[in-house]
């Protein structure tokens, strides 16, 4: 049996009210809308995740979640951030990047074993496929997650 991708659909959550969408795998890059609140889905811009988030986005989207670990007070943290920022741009809409402040979210970063940030960790439906710790240019942040997507 042939797989048809135009007929393939996911559940990708809304970044601003959280309401999962189904979508054909060939519409993600149409700027779609979402259902509920009527926003673009995708504005190229990493989502504040939080732990009221966490579950629709890490868990229940069909959507790869690159995520940001990081805080206020660190360096690199803030030395990495527009570089984060803009690879949003660029890997949107085959993956949704988030940022998680783990001095916010200390349970998140326990729960992901964050010894270090700024670390990415790349989930796919709830399951961990790769992590980075250090800070990385844009062209790095962009490769790396290529290279680490699920076919």
């Amino acid at each position: 049996m042939s797989h048809d991708a135009s007929v393939e659909t996911f559940e990708i959550a809304c970044p601003h009210c959280d309401a999962l969408n189904r979508l054909p795998a060939g519409r993600l890059g149409d700027d779609p809308v979402c259902g509920r609140c009527k926003r673009v889905m995708f504005e190229g811009v990493p989502l504040a995740l939080s732990a009221a988030k966490f579950e629709a986005h890490a868990l229940r989207s069909d959507l790869p979640l690159l995520i940001d670990f990081w805080a206020a007070w660190c360096g690199p943290c803030r030395m990495m951030a527009p570089q984060f920022e803009a690879a949003a741009a660029q890997l949107e809409p085959q993956v949704r990047l988030a940022k998680l402040d783990t001095e916010a979210e200390p349970g998140l970063a326990q729960r992901y074993n964050i010894r270090s940030i700024p670390t990415m960790v790349l989930l796919h439906r709830g399951r961990e496929i790769a992590r980075m710790s250090g800070a990385l240019s844009l062209p790095q942040i962009v490769g790396w997650t290529q290279q680490h997507l699920p076919q």
